[in-house]
């Protein structure tokens, strides 16, 4: 099966050291969150030589919001600040990576796209993969890029609201990106939101798309794990998830099998600010 797809989304380690050796134009980002296993400080974490610091949080979305969720999409001209800031342009190629499976530098890599940088991949195997390679690594703090004037353009990705949402789990494959418990739901502690997942949704989860060593799976494999849900382009399929973060890592895994989904931002946090929307619980999609 060709990986013409998987290219255009994922790069390997050997073909990033071959661009930095060569001191080929590239731009690369070390993606940390709050929920990453990176080593804390960020400042000096261990890095691929010559990345730069973003925050997911702060880099890749807006504050959260009571009605659009707690990871909304970035303000496009806060957005084009930072792509400035981080002298980012479309003449070069931008790679993203996490200590994490790309599970929150997924987030870094969408983003981008939806604002037109369509030369922008993700270190496949994360940061594991660079230093399974006994590629160099480096300590220090990062050297601040060269700013860029670059311009944003938008929307560039798919996205869809809650309403279309509900509309494709009745007329087509929704899929929901959570751990199992999340979609699952049931009795909720009285400090967290709601759970559950919205009715018609499959559970997907897309740490699921990693195999043991934190790469993607194979084609074969992962085509057979979309199909096995009826997702083979016959329908229309989107992607949700709790705040919008791991979905893109199941938009990403869907690109490389040639199909393009529309995530819901706001997802399942976005969902929930509305009491008058339907919450199903159990491990059906209801």
């Amino acid at each position: 099966m060709s990986d013409a797809h998987r290219d255009t989304v994922l790069i390997t380690a050997v073909a990033l050291n071959t661009l930095l050796v060569e001191h080929k134009p590239v731009s690369v980002l070390a993606v940390r969150s709050d929920d990453t296993s990176c080593p804390r400080p960020y400042a000096t974490a261990p890095r691929i030589p010559g990345a730069i610091d973003t925050n997911m949080a702060e880099d890749f979305a807006a504050p959260s919001h009571p009605l659009n969720g707690s990871r909304p999409l970035p303000d496009p001209s806060q957005l084009e600040q930072t792509v400035r800031r981080l002298g980012l342009t479309r003449s070069a190629p931008i790679v993203v990576y996490d200590h994490d499976g790309n599970l929150q530098a997924a987030r870094a890599w969408w983003v981008l796209r939806w604002a037109g940088f369509t030369n922008v991949r993700m270190l496949d195997g994360g940061f594991k993969a660079w230093t399974d390679q006994g590629f160099s690594i480096a300590h220090t703090q990062p050297i601040a890029p060269t700013p860029s004037h670059e311009n944003i353009q938008i929307g560039q990705m798919p996205v869809m609201d809650a309403d279309t949402a509900a509309q494709l789990a009745r007329n087509g494959i929704l899929l929901d990106s959570r751990i199992r418990v999340n979609y699952r739901g049931g009795a909720t502690p009285a400090n967290l939101p709601r759970r559950g997942h919205i009715p018609g949704a499959y559970n997907l989860p897309a740490s699921d798309n990693l195999s043991d060593n934190g790469h993607f799976l194979d084609m074969e494999t992962l085509r057979t794990r979309y199909t096995s849900l009826g997702v083979d382009s016959t329908r229309p399929v989107g992607v949700y998830c709790g705040a919008g973060v791991s979905a893109a890592h199941n938009v990403a895994a869907l690109m490389m099998l040639g199909i393009a989904a529309p995530m819901y931002p706001g997802s399942w946090s976005a969902w929930i600010s509305d009491p008058s929307r339907p919450v199903a619980i159990g491990d059906m999609p209801g």
